[in-house]
């Protein structure tokens, strides 16, 4: 019994060593693809720092260029232009974070000027003319791509800038803390097709609204959110409702 307890014994330790030397192994494999994995990103990052490096010009300047350099980055996991907060050495090395910070202010600076008139809502090829309009020609030019960039960057400002679909592929952006509810976008779509003019007849008829529903989004639209402006004077319908930020301005 003791010598057969002693085989026993042996065997058991034998296994164990063999578990250390399994799990030993499967470290140094596994930290040799670490290191691997290490040395492929050094390598790569410097051929994209490098390239970056070469093309900042045309990444800032050109627009295409751009937004084709920004969608090889977002499809290896890169954000090269997400500011300098967020950026790091991208955004020291393309100069891109003052860009930004930059097209932010100005996005910022239409939206409160127009405010007013508008209500805290505006078209986005509005918001895309007027700001090019406010960098004037050295400025380069800016696309809603650019846009939509900056405004995800001024999100943390908790002001309420956000970009809103509101169908037919039309954007807008919204810079007031306010929720639009589904009948609202629904009145804003049709505005944008109308060139602002909206009235209830129309929502009844394209929309199969109640009278009832259509009176109450429009009246909350003018009375509670200050969106849109009352025409009594239509010559279609006596009363029709105007949405500024639907509307086109000459500035």
């Amino acid at each position: 019994m003791h010598r057969l307890g002693g085989v026993g014994i042996a065997a058991f330790d034998r296994q164990s060593q063999q578990k250390r030397s399994f799990a030993e192994l499967s470290t140094e494999i596994s930290q040799g693809q670490v290191d691997l994995l290490h040395a492929q990103l050094a390598q790569f990052r410097s051929a994209l720092a490098h390239y970056a490096a070469t093309h900042r010009d045309s990444i800032r300047d050109d627009p295409q260029f751009r937004h084709a350099f920004q969608r090889m980055c977002t499809s290896i996991g890169v954000d090269p232009l997400a500011g300098p907060r967020k950026g790091g050495w991208w955004a020291e090395m393309l100069n891109l974070g003052d860009w930004q910070y930059e097209l932010g202010v100005q996005i910022v600076d239409v939206c409160v000027s127009t405010r007013e008139r508008n209500g805290g809502l505006i078209e986005m090829g509005e918001l895309v003319r007027l700001v090019s309009k406010l960098r004037g020609v050295k400025g380069g030019v800016i696309t809603e791509d650019d846009v939509i960039r900056s405004i995800k960057t001024l999100k943390p400002l908790g002001a309420g800038y956000e970009v809103l679909d509101v169908g037919a592929g039309k954007k807008m952006v919204r810079s007031v803390p306010k929720q639009l509810d589904a009948d609202q976008a629904v009145v804003l779509a049709i505005a944008q097709e109308e060139g602002g003019r909206v009235s209830e007849t129309m929502l009844v008829q394209r929309r199969g609204w109640t009278h009832e529903r259509a009176r109450a989004a429009l009246e909350n639209m003018l009375l509670r959110d200050g969106l849109c402006w009352l025409d009594e004077q239509d010559p279609e319908q006596g009363v029709a409702y105007w949405v500024p930020s639907a509307m086109q301005w000459d500035e």
